[in-house]
């Protein structure tokens, strides 16, 4: 039976998503654990698609789905969509990343309060037997400077937080530099970070020129040493120049919730990149988190409703 009004749900979403779609006539079905070969398959009579990271919408499955009218992504980074063929065939796409930007702020926050403050590593020692005061001796927030580069809606969370920590916070937007409030300092370029910044966070989509974004150029021009905070894209930053900048010690610390390949424990053994993230994965001045920053309960949530308002706006020219 062909089902006219066919949602795939092919990410995980909260119950008001799904009782959005129902409201609105739509019949769903769910599957969550979808590969991109089975996909083919099973968007091929949908009118609406929910993704996140797993299933990526590029022109050939658009194809397969000749009815399609819409596309949802769970959370941020449209690049899992073929936004440019999506509109030629008139299929319209709603992003959420207002839905985890706050837990992925809160995140970063963590992760490197982990790491100055030397949280996890001295938990460790002490789970061992080990009680070290003067080793794990830490580091304060205050009166550090952090370059953010980019700015949109995790950027922006991200610079919310730290401003209760009396730091300087330059940023740095390439597409859209008005978004940067007067509090913050607007860099028209990449310079002043690169000249003053002890942390490094990066919060920009994976497109052609943010791949390899952190590389070996990009770590000599810094002045200082520095710390890498990553919660945006594995392939932001280039494995090698990472690993070597943190072995050189011109690279002091990194906080990485994403890598470039994913999931590390799944990928083939012998796999450079692999032993690279191994060995990262013990250095004491490296907190590493399994993609887990905007992957809380409250941002599901949040993420579902805000599509839910969306898809149902586009519809119907009100929310429900």
């Amino acid at each position: 039976m062909i089902i006219e009004k066919k949602v795939l749900i092919a990410a995980p979403v909260h119950p008001v998503l799904l009782d959005a779609l129902s409201l609105l006539g739509y019949e769903w079905v769910m599957h969550e654990k979808i590969t991109q070969e089975s996909g083919f398959a099973l968007i091929s009579d949908c009118v609406g698609v929910i993704t996140s990271t797993r299933l990526q919408l590029n022109k050939e499955l658009i194809d397969a789905a000749p009815n399609l009218r819409w596309i949802g992504r769970m959370g941020s980074g449209m690049e899992v969509i073929d936004l440019g063929y999506a509109g030629e065939k008139g299929i319209v796409c709603f992003g959420s990343p207002e839905g985890n930007c706050n837990a992925v702020a809160e995140h970063a926050v963590g992760m490197v309060l982990d790491l100055i403050r030397r949280i996890g590593w001295s938990q460790a020692e002490l789970q061992h037997g080990i009680w070290k005061r003067e080793e794990n001796r830490g580091a304060e927030l205050e009166g550090k400077t952090i370059g953010i580069v980019g700015y949109g809606h995790t950027g922006a969370a991200f610079a919310k937080k730290l401003t209760g920590f009396d730091m300087q916070i330059l940023a740095y937007d390439k597409y859209a530099p008005q978004r940067i409030p007067p509090h913050i300092i607007n860099c028209r370029d990449l310079e002043p970070i690169f000249e003053e910044a002890d942390i490094v966070s990066f919060h920009v989509p994976a497109q052609q020129d943010t791949v390899g974004y952190l590389n070996k150029g990009f770590i000599s021009r810094m002045r200082k040493p520095f710390i890498v905070i990553n919660t945006s894209r594995g392939n932001v930053a280039d494995t090698i120049s990472l690993y070597e900048g943190l072995i050189s010690g011109k690279i002091k610390g990194a906080c990485l919730d994403v890598f470039e390949e994913e999931p590390l424990l799944v990928i083939e053994k012998n796999n450079h990149l692999n032993e690279l993230f191994a060995a990262m994965s013990v250095l004491p001045n490296v907190v590493m988190t399994p993609h887990i920053a905007g992957y809380t309960h409250e941002a599901l949530y949040k993420m579902s409703k805000i599509l839910a308002d969306k898809i149902a706006f586009h519809l119907t020219d009100r929310i429900i």
